[in-house]
């Protein structure tokens, strides 16, 4: 779902052991539960993006991947148990086809219906091991997951100004002048989340092929917050890219030192159509209903 830094598996969680039951008088009660058959069937594979002590920004979706489709997500659903600063969260898996890691043709991301809460801790047990995943198929591991955020790092960019208001934890950080995508490539409106930055991304397109410093990327098809040398005179003035969110070198190196993975933006008065779900990070262009409906596969 866009370039992305290596995956990393969390921790198992440990078995519990059986103790057989004993009498006051030290005799054996009633044997233990017998050991349950083998699942059968073709087995699935779960391994997650985030990895323990890692930490993200507020609009960060958890996100798992899974080496087969499955077509039953119920146990998957009833497996996971994810708290936030130690309460329990009210969250839901949305599924959809994988777009970036090989092997792994399924992805699942997990949110609430808000962004999570800044500077927090989230724990998430993954209990499905030797649970059904569909007629015939079986997930074989559990897994677990101790993540933390940043601040609420807010990024509201309007069309019709040409600016972009930054906000950390409600406070007003950064106003950068911009210039948006032009009427034949406008920018998607709707809320993005930083994917990945690079100090010099490679952009290649109709008529350009640039390598452009203090990129950050907020879609997977190819939109960055960046900065733009070359359009100096139309940032904060008028919408003239090909889709990118254009800022001044020195806003745009701001920013790149300033954002982290996981931090929301907000489009408004773009000129296109809303970002779609599946392009990067989407997750919060869904209604809350849509959203708990489970996408490819129905929880």
């Amino acid at each position: 779902m866009g370039s992305v830094a290596a995956l990393a598996a969390a921790c198992a969680p440990s078995q519990a052991s059986w103790r057989n039951g004993a009498t006051d008088s030290g005799v054996s009660g009633s044997a233990g539960p017998t050991t349950p058959p083998p699942p059968s069937g073709a087995p699935v594979h779960v391994r997650l993006f985030q990895s323990d002590g890692s930490t993200w920004g507020v609009g960060m979706p958890i996100i798992a991947y899974l080496s087969a489709k499955i077509t039953d997500a119920q146990e998957f659903a009833a497996g996971t148990a994810v708290t936030v600063d130690g309460a329990p969260a009210q969250g839901a898996w949305y599924f959809e086809r994988s777009a970036i890691y090989k092997g792994y043709p399924l992805e699942a991301h997990y949110r609430t219906e808000k962004y999570w809460p800044a500077h927090a801790k989230i724990h998430m047990d993954l209990a499905v091991k030797d649970k059904a995943a569909g007629p015939g198929q079986y997930f074989d591991n559990s897994l677990t997951l101790d993540m933390s955020t940043g601040a609420a790092n807010i990024s509201r960019i309007d069309g019709k100004s040409e600016r972009m208001v930054v906000t950390s934890d409600g406070k007003q950080v950064f106003s950068f002048p911009v210039s948006l995508g032009k009427a034949s490539t406008p920018t998607f409106g709707g809320t993005k989340i930083v994917m990945e930055k690079a100090k010099v991304q490679r952009m290649v397109g109709p008529g350009y092929d640039e390598k452009v410093p203090w990129s950050v990327r907020v879609t997977n098809s190819g939109e960055f917050v960046h900065s733009a040398a070359w359009n100096g005179g139309n940032i904060g003035q008028r919408s003239t890219s090909h889709g990118c969110t254009n800022l001044n070198v020195s806003d745009a190196q701001k920013f790149f030192g300033f954002a982290q993975v996981g931090d929301v933006t907000v489009y408004t008065h773009t000129g296109g159509p809303t970002m779609p779900s599946w392009d990067g990070y989407g997750d919060w262009n869904l209604s809350w209903s849509t959203w708990q409906a489970g996408g490819a596969v129905h929880a």
